[in-house]
């Protein structure tokens, strides 16, 4: 597994901080147990889970991309399985919020259906009305909500997990960095902009573990449309 570690010390002598209510989210209690590290030397050749099996990570908050994320699973000819990637980057820690950030068509039955599966099943749904320009393109940019929540929950968590590669979020995971946070960026390596990697204490390569989060070929979902559910 293709991972770049830059893990900053002041982090080691971080104080744990306290949430006054326990999140609610759809899933299995996550251990807390703290794992006891490996040698540092050593992380590059670890098993296919990764490093992050050897880190305490405190607790975690998970922020998608998803049209990013979707566009990556395009170049690597694979549909992404969101229960297997939700357990990947909780990874046993303790889970604070999944959130996956998306443009939507109101129009598109089908996605709404998706999304309404996604709230189901772990995930916070941020979602923002596709902007459709005089041009007839269709395009969606949810960057400064991901960097407020990003922000905003700092105090409450200890790791914050990216799975995204635009530049534009650098400032926000550098901003969150400099409260004693841990960033894991995930992305594809040869998309990410270089200027997120360096601001990151950790960058995953999506293709390293795309065996992990992949869709099996015998196993679909049945996404509920709103017209034929009963919310």
């Amino acid at each position: 597994m293709i991972i770049t570690n830059f893990s900053k010390q002041r982090n080691e002598f971080k104080e744990p901080k306290v949430l006054k209510a326990k999140p609610h989210w759809q899933g299995q209690n996550l251990s807390d147990t703290p794992i006891k590290s490996k040698d540092p030397k050593t992380e590059d050749t670890a098993p296919d889970s990764s490093i992050l099996n050897n880190l305490n990570r405190g607790r975690v908050a998970i922020f998608i991309d998803g049209l990013s994320l979707f566009h990556t699973a395009l170049q690597l000819g694979i549909e992404i399985d969101y229960v297997k990637l939700l357990c990947h980057l909780t990874n046993g820690s303790r889970l604070l919020r999944a959130f996956f950030y998306t443009g939507v068509d109101i129009s598109n039955e089908k996605q709404q259906g998706f999304l309404l599966w996604m709230r189901r099943n772990g995930y916070r749904v941020v979602a923002k009305d596709i902007a459709q320009p005089a041009e007839n393109f269709k395009k969606s940019n949810l960057n400064v909500e991901i960097a407020v929540d990003m922000i905003t929950l700092a105090p409450y968590y200890d790791t914050a997990v990216l799975v995204s590669g635009d530049g534009d979020l650098a400032y926000a995971v550098n901003a969150v960095s400099r409260m004693g946070v841990r960033v894991e960026v995930v992305s594809l390596q040869n998309t990410t902009s270089e200027s997120l990697i360096d601001v990151a204490d950790c960058f995953i390569d999506l293709d390293s573990i795309k065996t992990h989060i992949q869709k099996d070929s015998n196993v679909g979902y049945s996404y509920r449309t709103p017209s034929n559910s009963n919310l």
